[in-house]
């Protein structure tokens, strides 16, 4: 494969990765880093770099049209965001002490557990309307939106947030040290342990995963593990494809969101099992 095939290759993939990320909340990483590793056969480390500077895309690319909508919960997120950036913090220091094969299985793992979190909530639809957490009633996470799929206003109420906030913290630790955005986890720590609305989780998630990568993104950059070669289609790809998936988001059906969002992780899961364990 010539040079120019590989970046034109990679851009439109990314697109695809992009709208997929956006419309389900975990950034275009999730598909970025294996695609990279296991079809291009790119270093995990730089196939994490370039993935983090896709994340900051999808985010930019989602994120507005999502506030514009107030699907986003701007509280919850910034509350949230204290944990993740935290772990995200610590993930970067830690991604050079740990073995490529660990990458995978722990990767491969975090997503199986991702998808079967978010499979077992199939059937919850309507979100709570009474709270008795004291910290989301203190900071007033609560929030509601409008859907256009269901052409109604929905109203939800926030609790769990200190399962919330541990989760958050693994999830930007999972963010630096796989580059996938940490919404693998964001949005099952939102949707399952805070009960936020699945558009919101999803939405919410896009706002953050651009602020827990840059927390990490200064790291790899001064490794030199961000390959600009590399890293600009995909950031290009992802970023046109995160902005027009946006647009997706309110016209789907939340349970459809939540099923493509289990069909993907656990695909992706199992081929990263498999090179990890299974090199």
């Amino acid at each position: 494969m010539t040079p120019i095939d590989f970046v034109v290759s990679l851009a439109l993939i990314s697109v695809a990765a992009g709208v997929l990320g956006s419309l389900i909340g975990l950034g275009g990483g999730v598909v970025i880093v294996p695609v990279l590793t296991l079809l291009y056969h790119v270093d995990i480390r730089l196939a994490i770099g370039a993935s983090i500077v896709s994340v900051i895309a999808t985010s930019s690319g989602a994120a507005a049209a999502y506030v514009r909508e107030r699907m986003t919960n701007l509280r919850a997120g910034m509350f949230l965001e204290l944990a993740t950036t935290t772990g995200a913090l610590s993930g970067a220091y830690l991604t050079t002490l740990l073995p490529t094969r660990f990458l995978f299985a722990f990767f491969g793992l975090v997503l199986a557990y991702s998808s079967f979190a978010t499979f077992r909530r199939r059937h919850y639809a309507e979100p709570l309307t009474v709270s008795n957490d004291r910290l989301a009633n203190y900071f007033n996470l609560h929030g509601s939106y409008y859907d256009p799929a269901e052409q109604r206003e929905i109203s939800y109420k926030v609790v769990g947030t200190k399962p919330g906030l541990a989760l958050m913290y693994l999830a930007g630790l999972v963010s630096a040290l796989l580059g996938i955005g940490s919404g693998a986890l964001k949005v099952p720590a939102m949707d399952s342990a805070m009960h936020l609305p699945m558009k919101v989780s999803s939405a919410t998630s896009n706002f953050m995963i651009g602020v827990t990568a840059a927390a990490s993104a200064g790291v790899y950059f001064i490794r030199g593990q961000i390959d600009p070669i590399i890293a600009a289609p995909v950031a290009i790809g992802v970023l046109v494809g995160a902005t027009f998936g946006a647009r997706l988001l309110g016209r789907v059906k939340s349970r459809t969101i939540r099923l493509v969002f289990v069909v993907v992780l656990v695909v992706i899961s199992l081929e990263m099992l498999q090179k990890g364990f299974f090199p």
